[in-house]
């Protein structure tokens, strides 16, 4: 598969701060790539400097195939950029907005205009698109923002904490937006305070800490580098569970409940293994469920902070 982002010892400062370390990334066409790190990590930098908006320090970099150094008009001709912060303009209609951005794309009138009704329809804002952006919910101005970085019909797009502040249901039809973008061939670099969000949408995920990259791979390998996956044996019968904690002496005993929890994987030979010990020792078992770590573990094992963000549908009140 071909890259769409190849990055090579990236490096950047900012007087004697050091923000990215020597940094690789490899970004795969047609997928969406997660990078992660808690505030300060330099993933927005990172972004700014892959969108040719910040110089970096050092590093060969590649975007779209263009030599970001040597040729940052062609990168920028094939990129669009959500940052974190809504680029709409509240003065204007969701469609004056959309028109704005062709203009500065230099489509003519008429193709800026048809470009302008067509994201429109695509984002479904038609109703919204003579109103004033102003008057627009946090989500729906997510999507025109989105909807704008999309005039020049990039190839490659860097979302910057795209759902940030977004209530759960907007956050979900902004992750569809995503995955349909994705299925159309444009790659997308996602950066994210909600581990979630990665795990939900990214192929790839890279983690950011202090400027360096201290773990990266798909989400189930990324978990996989954690400890702590077990399966829990539930049982009803005193004496199952009796005889189960004696086939079974790694396990964790909780005998008010008749619960084991037994270290494991979660791969098919580790489970395999295990129902073969239960299955030779004609174990009754009540209930099994299998745990496996999260992101939010793998975060705390790598960066050694607990979870970037809790998501809106974690949130509760009281």
């Amino acid at each position: 598969m071909s890259s769409a982002i190849d990055v090579r010892g990236l490096r950047k400062s900012y007087g004697d701060k050091l923000v990215l370390d020597g940094i690789d990334l490899n970004v795969a066409e047609g997928t969406i790539f997660g990078l992660l790190g808690p505030n300060g990590a330099g993933k927005t930098t990172a972004v700014q400097i892959l969108s040719t908006l910040t110089a970096a320090d050092a590093g060969e970099i590649r975007v779209a195939g263009f030599d970001l150094h040597q040729n940052p008009e062609g990168v920028r001709s094939a990129i669009g950029v959500t940052g974190q912060f809504s680029a709409v303009d509240g003065l204007l209609t969701g469609r004056e907005n959309l028109i704005m951005m062709a203009d500065l794309h230099h489509l003519g009138r008429r193709e800026g205009r048809l470009r302008a009704d067509e994201l429109l329809e695509r984002f479904d804002l038609v109703e919204a698109g003579a109103k004033l952006a102003s008057t627009y919910s946090g989500g729906m101005k997510r999507r025109l923002d989105l909807a704008m970085t999309l005039v020049g019909d990039p190839r490659i797009i860097f979302l910057d904490e795209p759902t940030t502040g977004l209530d759960p249901r907007s956050r979900h039809s902004m992750w569809q937006l995503i995955r349909e973008l994705v299925a159309g061939g444009v790659t997308v670099l996602l950066t994210t305070q909600y581990l979630d969000e990665a795990d939900e949408l990214a192929d790839q995920i890279a983690v950011l800490d202090h400027g360096r990259l201290v773990a990266q791979g798909t989400a189930e390998q990324l978990k996989r580098l954690v400890p702590g996956g077990h399966v829990r044996l539930r049982f009803t019968a005193p004496d199952d569970f009796a005889l189960a904690s004696q086939v079974l002496p790694a396990a964790a005993r909780d005998e008010e409940a008749l619960v084991l929890q037994v270290p494991n994987d979660g791969s098919v030979h580790s489970l395999r293994a295990l129902l073969g010990r239960i299955d030779d020792a004609s174990l009754e078992v009540d209930e099994l469920t299998v745990h496996t770590p999260d992101l939010d573990d793998v975060f705390f094992a790598v960066t050694g902070q607990p979870t970037v963000e809790t998501s809106p549908e974690k949130v509760t009140t009281k």
